[in-house]
Protein backbone atom coordinates (compact mmCIF):
# COMPACT_ATOMS: atom_id res chain seq x y z
CA UNK A 1 0.00 0.00 0.00
CA UNK A 2 1.12 3.57 -0.91
CA UNK A 3 1.37 6.31 1.35
CA UNK A 4 -2.05 8.42 1.34
CA UNK A 5 -3.07 10.59 -1.26
CA UNK A 6 -5.05 13.04 2.08
CA UNK A 7 -1.56 13.53 3.41
CA UNK A 8 0.20 14.06 0.19
CA UNK A 9 -1.97 16.58 -0.91
CA UNK A 10 -2.05 18.59 1.92
CA UNK A 11 2.23 18.63 1.79
CA UNK A 12 1.26 19.73 -2.14
CA UNK A 13 -0.70 22.66 -0.68
CA UNK A 14 1.90 23.88 1.75
CA UNK A 15 4.57 23.46 -0.63
CA UNK A 16 2.91 25.84 -3.07
CA UNK A 17 1.98 28.28 -0.43
CA UNK A 18 6.08 28.28 0.04
CA UNK A 19 7.26 28.34 -3.42
CA UNK A 20 8.35 31.73 -3.86
CA UNK A 21 9.40 32.03 -0.04
CA UNK A 22 13.40 33.04 0.56
CA UNK A 23 15.42 31.53 2.20
CA UNK A 24 17.00 32.82 6.11
CA UNK A 25 20.39 32.44 4.72
CA UNK A 26 22.17 32.41 1.76
CA UNK A 27 22.03 34.07 -1.59
CA UNK A 28 18.41 33.95 -3.26
CA UNK A 29 18.53 32.08 -6.22
CA UNK A 30 16.02 31.57 -9.45
CA UNK A 31 14.89 28.18 -9.91
CA UNK A 32 13.11 28.93 -12.92
CA UNK A 33 16.75 29.07 -15.19
CA UNK A 34 16.71 25.22 -13.97
CA UNK A 35 14.19 23.67 -15.76
CA UNK A 36 15.82 20.88 -17.93
CA UNK A 37 14.32 17.54 -17.47
CA UNK A 38 16.56 14.54 -18.28
CA UNK A 39 16.02 10.81 -18.38
CA UNK A 40 18.50 8.35 -18.26
CA UNK A 41 18.95 4.71 -19.27
CA UNK A 42 20.06 1.80 -16.65
CA UNK A 43 23.14 0.75 -16.43
CA UNK A 44 24.67 -2.82 -15.59
CA UNK A 45 27.36 -1.88 -12.92
CA UNK A 46 29.06 1.28 -11.97
CA UNK A 47 32.19 0.19 -13.92
CA UNK A 48 29.96 0.63 -17.22
CA UNK A 49 30.11 4.69 -16.57
CA UNK A 50 31.52 6.81 -18.46
CA UNK A 51 35.42 7.81 -17.63
CA UNK A 52 34.19 11.39 -16.65
CA UNK A 53 31.49 10.12 -14.76
CA UNK A 54 33.71 7.62 -13.32
CA UNK A 55 36.19 10.02 -12.27
CA UNK A 56 33.95 12.75 -11.15
CA UNK A 57 32.35 9.64 -8.54
CA UNK A 58 35.69 8.00 -7.26
CA UNK A 59 36.49 11.77 -6.15
CA UNK A 60 33.13 11.86 -4.50
CA UNK A 61 34.11 8.84 -2.60
CA UNK A 62 32.52 6.32 -4.55
CA UNK A 63 33.50 2.36 -4.72
CA UNK A 64 32.98 1.98 -8.32
CA UNK A 65 34.28 -1.86 -7.83
CA UNK A 66 32.00 -2.09 -4.78
CA UNK A 67 34.46 -4.06 -3.11
CA UNK A 68 33.74 -3.01 0.05
CA UNK A 69 30.36 -2.08 0.18
CA UNK A 70 27.01 -3.31 1.58
CA UNK A 71 25.09 -1.72 -1.56
CA UNK A 72 24.90 1.20 -3.95
CA UNK A 73 22.59 3.96 -5.33
CA UNK A 74 23.11 6.35 -8.24
CA UNK A 75 21.10 8.88 -10.03
CA UNK A 76 22.04 10.72 -12.82
CA UNK A 77 20.44 13.99 -13.41
CA UNK A 78 16.80 12.84 -12.78
CA UNK A 79 16.69 8.87 -13.14
CA UNK A 80 17.49 6.59 -10.95
CA UNK A 81 20.14 4.34 -13.05
CA UNK A 82 21.42 1.50 -10.61
CA UNK A 83 20.51 -0.04 -7.42
CA UNK A 84 22.53 -2.90 -5.93
CA UNK A 85 22.34 -4.64 -2.60
CA UNK A 86 25.14 -7.56 -1.64
CA UNK A 87 23.72 -10.09 -1.10
CA UNK A 88 24.78 -10.72 2.37
CA UNK A 89 22.12 -8.13 3.57
CA UNK A 90 19.07 -9.41 1.90
CA UNK A 91 16.54 -9.32 4.60
CA UNK A 92 18.52 -7.14 6.74
CA UNK A 93 18.97 -3.86 4.59
CA UNK A 94 16.73 -2.01 1.87
CA UNK A 95 17.80 0.24 -0.68
CA UNK A 96 15.65 1.29 -2.90
CA UNK A 97 14.61 5.49 -4.60
CA UNK A 98 12.12 7.02 -2.43
CA UNK A 99 9.57 7.27 -4.94
CA UNK A 100 9.44 3.50 -4.91
CA UNK A 101 9.73 2.90 -1.13
CA UNK A 102 6.38 5.52 -1.27
CA UNK A 103 4.59 3.23 -3.46
CA UNK A 104 5.67 0.53 -1.55
CA UNK A 105 4.84 1.39 2.55
CA UNK A 106 1.83 3.33 4.15
CA UNK A 107 3.82 3.76 7.24
CA UNK A 108 6.48 5.88 5.43
CA UNK A 109 3.40 8.33 5.98
CA UNK A 110 5.54 8.20 9.66
CA UNK A 111 8.39 9.58 7.63
CA UNK A 112 7.98 11.61 4.96
CA UNK A 113 8.35 15.24 5.20
CA UNK A 114 8.46 14.42 9.14
CA UNK A 115 11.40 16.16 9.97
CA UNK A 116 12.45 18.69 7.55
CA UNK A 117 9.41 21.45 7.12
CA UNK A 118 7.87 21.17 3.68
CA UNK A 119 7.47 24.53 3.62
CA UNK A 120 11.31 25.72 5.40
CA UNK A 121 11.52 27.66 1.85
CA UNK A 122 11.30 28.26 -1.71
CA UNK A 123 13.75 25.22 -2.22
CA UNK A 124 12.40 22.58 0.13
CA UNK A 125 8.86 23.11 -1.76
CA UNK A 126 10.61 22.98 -5.21
CA UNK A 127 12.02 19.63 -3.56
CA UNK A 128 7.78 18.36 -3.16
CA UNK A 129 6.44 20.32 -6.32
CA UNK A 130 9.33 19.29 -8.29
CA UNK A 131 10.44 15.79 -7.00
CA UNK A 132 13.39 13.71 -8.62
CA UNK A 133 13.74 10.23 -6.73
CA UNK A 134 16.52 10.61 -4.10
CA UNK A 135 17.38 7.64 -1.86
CA UNK A 136 15.78 5.44 0.88
CA UNK A 137 17.96 3.33 3.13
CA UNK A 138 16.43 1.22 6.17
CA UNK A 139 18.72 -1.12 8.46
CA UNK A 140 16.54 -3.20 10.22
CA UNK A 141 16.63 -3.93 14.48
CA UNK A 142 19.92 -5.47 15.28
CA UNK A 143 21.07 -5.54 12.02
CA UNK A 144 24.33 -4.25 11.22
CA UNK A 145 26.84 -3.43 8.01
CA UNK A 146 30.08 -4.70 7.85
CA UNK A 147 30.83 -2.08 5.04
CA UNK A 148 29.30 1.51 4.08
CA UNK A 149 26.34 1.75 1.85
CA UNK A 150 27.32 4.29 -0.75
CA UNK A 151 25.20 6.83 -2.72
CA UNK A 152 26.26 9.19 -5.32
CA UNK A 153 23.60 12.05 -7.26
CA UNK A 154 25.47 12.71 -9.93
CA UNK A 155 24.82 15.74 -12.50
CA UNK A 156 26.00 15.17 -15.94
CA UNK A 157 24.18 18.43 -17.96
CA UNK A 158 23.20 21.93 -17.81
CA UNK A 159 20.77 23.73 -16.46
CA UNK A 160 19.18 20.55 -13.86
CA UNK A 161 17.73 21.27 -10.77
CA UNK A 162 17.70 17.95 -8.95
CA UNK A 163 15.41 17.87 -6.39
CA UNK A 164 15.87 14.83 -4.31
CA UNK A 165 14.69 13.66 -1.15
CA UNK A 166 16.64 11.28 1.08
CA UNK A 167 15.02 9.25 4.07
CA UNK A 168 17.90 6.91 6.28
CA UNK A 169 16.23 4.61 8.75
CA UNK A 170 17.96 2.85 11.47
CA UNK A 171 15.69 0.78 13.00
CA UNK A 172 16.06 -0.47 17.07
CA UNK A 173 19.79 -1.28 18.12
CA UNK A 174 20.78 -1.82 14.74
CA UNK A 175 24.12 0.31 12.92
CA UNK A 176 24.39 1.94 9.63
CA UNK A 177 27.45 3.50 7.70
CA UNK A 178 26.28 5.64 4.23
CA UNK A 179 28.86 7.75 1.88
CA UNK A 180 27.01 10.49 0.06
CA UNK A 181 28.77 11.46 -2.95
CA UNK A 182 26.95 14.86 -4.64
CA UNK A 183 29.20 15.59 -7.78
CA UNK A 184 29.42 16.50 -11.06
CA UNK A 185 29.98 14.75 -14.55
CA UNK A 186 30.60 18.25 -16.19
CA UNK A 187 33.06 20.41 -14.95
CA UNK A 188 31.68 23.70 -16.40
CA UNK A 189 27.84 22.61 -15.37
CA UNK A 190 25.77 25.43 -14.67
CA UNK A 191 22.61 23.88 -11.74
CA UNK A 192 21.29 23.28 -8.39
CA UNK A 193 21.16 20.70 -6.29
CA UNK A 194 18.38 20.54 -3.77
CA UNK A 195 18.41 18.02 -1.51
CA UNK A 196 16.18 16.74 1.65
CA UNK A 197 17.40 14.01 3.96
CA UNK A 198 15.63 13.21 6.65
CA UNK A 199 17.44 10.86 9.25
CA UNK A 200 15.77 8.53 11.96
CA UNK A 201 17.75 6.86 14.46
CA UNK A 202 15.32 4.65 16.70
CA UNK A 203 17.10 3.49 20.20
CA UNK A 204 20.01 2.25 20.21
CA UNK A 205 21.01 2.52 16.78
CA UNK A 206 23.96 4.26 15.40
CA UNK A 207 24.29 5.87 12.12
CA UNK A 208 27.21 6.95 10.36
CA UNK A 209 26.70 9.72 7.74
CA UNK A 210 29.57 10.72 5.72
CA UNK A 211 28.71 13.68 2.79
CA UNK A 212 31.13 14.45 0.10
CA UNK A 213 30.58 17.51 -1.98
CA UNK A 214 32.36 17.71 -5.66
CA UNK A 215 30.80 20.88 -7.44
CA UNK A 216 32.04 23.45 -9.58
CA UNK A 217 32.56 27.12 -10.54
CA UNK A 218 28.83 27.46 -11.78
CA UNK A 219 26.87 25.32 -9.53
CA UNK A 220 24.13 26.09 -6.26
CA UNK A 221 23.66 23.68 -3.72
CA UNK A 222 21.00 23.88 -0.73
CA UNK A 223 20.71 20.62 1.24
CA UNK A 224 18.25 20.52 3.73
CA UNK A 225 18.70 18.10 6.44
CA UNK A 226 17.33 17.26 10.07
CA UNK A 227 18.46 14.02 12.15
CA UNK A 228 15.59 12.59 14.68
CA UNK A 229 17.86 10.60 17.84
CA UNK A 230 16.38 8.65 20.15
CA UNK A 231 17.01 6.94 23.36
CA UNK A 232 20.77 5.69 23.05
CA UNK A 233 21.16 6.94 19.92
CA UNK A 234 23.99 7.96 17.85
CA UNK A 235 23.90 10.24 14.88
CA UNK A 236 27.88 10.91 13.58
CA UNK A 237 28.02 13.16 10.47
CA UNK A 238 30.81 14.46 8.38
CA UNK A 239 30.95 16.37 5.37
CA UNK A 240 33.87 17.39 3.43
CA UNK A 241 33.85 19.99 0.62
CA UNK A 242 37.28 20.20 -0.91
CA UNK A 243 36.39 21.80 -4.57
CA UNK A 244 34.86 25.63 -6.00
CA UNK A 245 31.36 26.09 -5.94
CA UNK A 246 28.99 29.15 -6.98
CA UNK A 247 26.99 28.92 -3.62
CA UNK A 248 26.33 26.36 -1.14
CA UNK A 249 23.69 26.72 2.31
CA UNK A 250 23.31 24.03 4.44
CA UNK A 251 22.47 24.24 8.06
CA UNK A 252 21.64 20.44 9.35
CA UNK A 253 19.73 19.62 12.18
CA UNK A 254 20.16 17.15 15.27
CA UNK A 255 17.60 16.63 17.63
CA UNK A 256 18.67 14.74 20.55
CA UNK A 257 14.71 13.06 21.83
CA UNK A 258 16.14 10.14 24.17
CA UNK A 259 17.64 10.51 26.99
CA UNK A 260 21.59 9.52 26.39
CA UNK A 261 21.59 10.49 22.88
CA UNK A 262 24.45 12.15 21.16
CA UNK A 263 25.63 13.16 17.78
CA UNK A 264 28.80 14.79 16.31
CA UNK A 265 29.27 17.09 13.45
CA UNK A 266 32.28 17.34 11.56
CA UNK A 267 32.85 20.16 8.53
CA UNK A 268 35.91 20.14 6.28
CA UNK A 269 35.91 23.06 3.90
CA UNK A 270 38.02 24.70 1.87
CA UNK A 271 37.04 27.79 -0.18
CA UNK A 272 38.19 27.91 -3.53
CA UNK A 273 37.74 30.96 -6.34
CA UNK A 274 35.54 32.93 -5.61
CA UNK A 275 32.97 30.05 -3.92
CA UNK A 276 30.41 31.25 -1.32
CA UNK A 277 29.83 28.68 1.55
CA UNK A 278 27.39 29.03 4.63
CA UNK A 279 27.49 25.72 6.12
CA UNK A 280 26.57 24.86 10.11
CA UNK A 281 25.03 22.73 12.43
CA UNK A 282 22.66 22.85 15.15
CA UNK A 283 22.67 20.50 17.67
CA UNK A 284 19.26 20.58 19.94
CA UNK A 285 19.55 18.84 23.18
CA UNK A 286 15.68 17.47 24.67
CA UNK A 287 16.63 14.35 26.26
CA UNK A 288 19.05 13.74 29.85
CA UNK A 289 22.28 12.98 29.61
CA UNK A 290 22.31 13.83 26.25
CA UNK A 291 26.12 14.75 23.94
CA UNK A 292 26.61 16.65 21.39
CA UNK A 293 29.47 18.01 19.45
CA UNK A 294 30.79 20.25 16.35
CA UNK A 295 33.62 20.24 14.95
CA UNK A 296 35.01 22.41 11.29
CA UNK A 297 38.10 22.86 10.00
CA UNK A 298 38.26 25.82 6.77
CA UNK A 299 40.65 27.04 4.47
CA UNK A 300 39.49 30.19 2.49
CA UNK A 301 41.93 30.53 -0.78
CA UNK A 302 41.63 32.65 -3.51
CA UNK A 303 38.46 35.13 -3.10
CA UNK A 304 36.42 32.42 -1.57
CA UNK A 305 33.86 33.31 1.70
CA UNK A 306 32.81 31.05 4.10
CA UNK A 307 30.58 31.26 6.99
CA UNK A 308 31.05 28.81 9.40
CA UNK A 309 27.95 28.35 11.75
CA UNK A 310 27.03 26.64 14.89
CA UNK A 311 24.49 26.02 17.27
CA UNK A 312 24.12 24.16 20.78
CA UNK A 313 20.58 24.30 21.91
CA UNK A 314 20.18 22.98 25.40
CA UNK A 315 16.60 21.97 26.76
CA UNK A 316 16.39 19.40 28.85
CA UNK A 317 15.77 20.59 32.11
CA UNK A 318 18.45 17.16 33.25
CA UNK A 319 22.17 17.46 32.85
CA UNK A 320 23.66 17.73 29.34
CA UNK A 321 27.17 18.99 27.75
CA UNK A 322 27.92 19.89 24.16
CA UNK A 323 30.83 21.82 22.29
CA UNK A 324 31.66 23.49 19.07
CA UNK A 325 34.99 23.75 17.76
CA UNK A 326 35.36 26.20 14.66
CA UNK A 327 39.09 26.94 13.59
CA UNK A 328 40.09 28.62 9.48
CA UNK A 329 43.24 29.63 8.15
CA UNK A 330 43.26 32.34 5.61
CA UNK A 331 45.54 31.34 2.34
CA UNK A 332 44.69 34.81 0.59
CA UNK A 333 44.54 38.22 1.48
CA UNK A 334 40.82 38.05 -0.47
CA UNK A 335 39.67 35.40 1.30
CA UNK A 336 37.44 35.54 4.15
CA UNK A 337 35.71 33.21 7.41
CA UNK A 338 33.19 33.96 9.28
CA UNK A 339 33.30 32.28 12.71
CA UNK A 340 29.26 32.42 14.47
CA UNK A 341 29.08 30.05 17.30
CA UNK A 342 25.50 30.74 19.33
CA UNK A 343 25.29 28.75 22.87
CA UNK A 344 21.55 28.78 23.96
CA UNK A 345 20.56 26.96 27.71
CA UNK A 346 16.24 27.21 27.33
CA UNK A 347 15.89 26.82 30.93
CA UNK A 348 18.25 24.04 30.96
CA UNK A 349 20.20 24.80 34.33
CA UNK A 350 22.33 21.40 34.39
CA UNK A 351 23.99 21.94 30.67
CA UNK A 352 27.34 22.26 29.92
CA UNK A 353 27.69 24.25 27.00
CA UNK A 354 30.90 25.33 25.51
CA UNK A 355 32.89 26.93 21.91
CA UNK A 356 36.15 28.11 20.73
CA UNK A 357 36.95 29.26 17.23
CA UNK A 358 40.44 31.01 15.81
CA UNK A 359 41.20 32.36 12.35
CA UNK A 360 44.43 32.95 11.03
CA UNK A 361 47.26 32.94 8.21
CA UNK A 362 49.33 29.89 7.32
CA UNK A 363 51.96 29.47 9.97
CA UNK A 364 55.30 30.43 8.12
CA UNK A 365 57.36 28.72 10.57
CA UNK A 366 56.13 25.56 9.62
CA UNK A 367 56.85 25.82 5.84
CA UNK A 368 60.21 26.99 6.33
CA UNK A 369 60.64 24.27 8.87
CA UNK A 370 59.21 21.78 6.02
CA UNK A 371 61.44 23.70 3.18
CA UNK A 372 64.75 23.19 5.52
CA UNK A 373 63.84 19.67 5.41
CA UNK A 374 64.19 19.44 1.37
CA UNK A 375 60.46 19.85 1.09
CA UNK A 376 59.76 22.39 -2.19
CA UNK A 377 57.41 25.38 -1.09
CA UNK A 378 54.14 24.17 -2.78
CA UNK A 379 54.91 20.41 -1.19
CA UNK A 380 54.99 22.37 2.47
CA UNK A 381 51.55 23.97 1.91
CA UNK A 382 50.05 20.61 0.76
CA UNK A 383 51.19 18.44 3.57
CA UNK A 384 50.04 21.73 6.17
CA UNK A 385 46.48 21.84 3.86
CA UNK A 386 46.66 17.79 4.31
CA UNK A 387 47.24 17.96 7.89
CA UNK A 388 45.10 20.54 9.04
CA UNK A 389 41.66 19.13 7.17
CA UNK A 390 42.36 15.77 8.23
CA UNK A 391 40.65 15.40 11.70
CA UNK A 392 41.21 12.71 13.74
CA UNK A 393 37.78 11.68 14.40
CA UNK A 394 36.74 9.13 16.79
CA UNK A 395 34.01 6.06 15.99
CA UNK A 396 34.78 6.78 12.45
CA UNK A 397 34.95 3.44 10.19
CA UNK A 398 38.47 3.29 8.99
CA UNK A 399 36.87 2.82 5.47
CA UNK A 400 35.68 5.82 5.52
CA UNK A 401 37.97 7.72 7.48
CA UNK A 402 40.63 6.63 4.67
CA UNK A 403 38.58 7.75 1.48
CA UNK A 404 38.25 11.09 3.28
CA UNK A 405 42.03 11.29 3.67
CA UNK A 406 42.58 10.09 0.44
CA UNK A 407 39.98 12.76 -1.18
CA UNK A 408 41.89 15.29 1.12
CA UNK A 409 45.56 14.31 -0.39
CA UNK A 410 44.05 14.03 -4.03
CA UNK A 411 42.46 18.17 -3.69
CA UNK A 412 45.34 19.60 -1.68
CA UNK A 413 47.77 18.56 -4.00
CA UNK A 414 45.89 18.92 -7.25
CA UNK A 415 45.09 22.75 -5.79
CA UNK A 416 48.84 23.94 -5.27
Amino acid sequence: MSISKTYLSDIRERAERAKEKKAALGPDIDLSRYSQHIERERIESLESLSLQAKEAAVMAGIDVKEEVRSGSYLQVDHSVVYERLNKAYEGRLEIMSTTEALRRYDWLEDYYWRSVPVDQDKYTAQAELNMTHGYFIRVLPHQKTDYPVQACLLVAENYVSQNVHNIIIVEEGAELQVITGCTLAKRDAEGIHLGISEFFIKNGGKLFFTMIHNWADNFHVRPRTVAIVEEDGMFFSTYVLLKPVKSIQMFPVAYLKGNRASAKFNAILYGLKDSYIDIGSRIILEGEDTKGESTARAIAADESVIYSRGDLIAKTKDYCIAHLDCRGILFSKKGRIYAIPQLVSDGASKAELSHEASIGPIAEEQVEYLMSRGISKDDAISVITSGFLSLDIPYLPEVIDRNIKEVIKATAKESM
